[in-house]
């Protein structure tokens, strides 16, 4: 009995053979499962307004809304124009529900307590309306995490 539950445990966390990365999975009432997707978003025309506490505000944002629906943020970076998400979400939500979500829940909330947007982004979104989205796997979650991070060092330089 001992050694199932010593199986058990080793499954929800298991160091990958690819990169010492400690890979989670999440338990649901009958699955096991790790769905990681990279999200890359920006705001409406591009406008340079991701920053200060436009941008501050949006961490707290991302945050509450994955503690809300039991998604995890992996990563984020955000940048002046555009925002890189890696999160795990779980197998019930599709790609399209999360970004509803997330871009919805945040749009409504900085433009009411940032008016002063309204100057550079007229009409009913805060958010353009496409996004970047893909799927991520074990063996390259650390290329990504790398990437996003590395984002922030790229922008500074030029």
């Amino acid at each position: 009995m001992a050694a199932w539950s010593e199986a058990r445990g080793s499954l929800a966390k298991r160091k990958s053979d690819c990169h010492d990365l400690l890979v989670e999975y999440k338990t649901g009432a009958s699955t096991k499962h790790r769905v990681l997707i990279h999200l890359i978003f920006c705001p409406k025309y591009h406008r340079r307004v991701l920053r200060g506490k436009v941008a501050t505000r949006l961490y707290e944002l991302f945050r509450q809304c994955c503690l809300m629906n039991d998604w995890q943020i992996k990563e984020i970076n955000i940048q002046t124009t555009h925002i890189h998400l890696l999160l795990q979400i779980n197998p019930r939500d599709s790609i399209a529900h999360v970004m509803h979500y997330i871009k919805g829940g945040s749009s409504r909330v900085i433009r009411k307590e940032f008016p002063e947007l309204e100057e550079f982004l007229w009409g009913d979104s805060f958010w353009s309306d496409g996004y970047f989205a893909e799927s991520v796997g074990k063996t390259n979650e650390l290329v990504i995490t790398s990437y996003i991070k590395n984002q922030r060092e790229k922008q500074i330089m030029t």
